[in-house]
């Protein structure tokens, strides 16, 4: 990627899509962020100065309509898309026997819908700059938890991640699932706080990604599992 290159972040007004969002501008890149709330977006930008490289748009990353405007208002501002980070995500924090199918809904849809629906909106402006395809997913797309709804939702994501990657190949786009283990964001929030032990931060999450966003023509790099160490599964 280079300074003029534009990505496009679902929800990017906090945890690692803002830390990633930061990381970009501060590469001299031009970022579009989407979020459901429009006073967070609005302090995210006013944070960094009202930049004119970043483009802030309120929208639900589950919703079609909101998916494909948001692409749609991203190519009409910067001419271009080189890459997207289907980043929005949720958690009901329950399981299989005691949830809140309610819970469930909004979860699957953000998190299996949202980034399938990223993917469609922006791949022939993808394929038009050979651009690049990054999913955030989860340790917990690898490994098996007792009644855990939210780690089925991230198992889908690992598999939208490859089925992805093998459809789009022959386009020149390439496709990563940056997978992250326990991470320092507002996650926890709704079970009593932080975990002990060590905690990945934002930030360092946002440089695997731009690690990944960064990789040279023709590299196609699939698939990064990050733990903080001392996380044992």
């Amino acid at each position: 990627m280079n300074e003029s290159s534009v990505t496009l972040i679902t929800g990017g007004g906090s945890g690692i899509g803002a830390a990633t969002a930061r990381r970009l501008l501060e590469l001299g890149r031009r970022v579009a962020v989407t979020g459901r709330g429009e006073e967070r977006l609005r302090a995210f930008a006013e944070e960094l100065g009202n930049p004119d490289e970043l483009l802030t748009l309120t929208g639900d990353a589950s919703d079609h309509v909101a998916v494909q405007a948001a692409v749609d208002a991203t190519v009409e501002r910067f001419g271009r898309l080189d890459a997207v980070v289907a980043n929005a995500g949720v958690a009901t924090h329950d399981t299989l026997a005691d949830g809140d199918p309610d819970g469930w809904r909004e979860m699957v849809l953000t998190n299996v819908l949202g980034p399938a629906l990223l993917i469609r909106a922006a791949l022939p402006a993808l394929k038009a700059t050979r651009g690049r395809i990054v999913l955030v997913g989860s340790v917990a797309g690898f490994v098996n938890t007792p009644g855990n709804i939210y780690g089925a939702t991230k198992w889908a994501v690992t598999g939208l991640a490859e089925n992805t990657r093998r459809m789009v190949t022959g386009d020149g786009v390439g496709v990563t699932l940056i997978a992250p283990g326990r991470v320092e964001t507002p996650f926890w929030d709704d079970l009593g706080g932080l975990p002990d032990g060590r905690l990945l931060t934002a930030d360092q999450v946002a440089d695997s990604l731009v690690w990944a966003l960064g990789q040279p023509e023709g590299v196609d790099v699939n698939t990064v599992v990050v733990r903080p160490v001392g996380q044992p599964v």
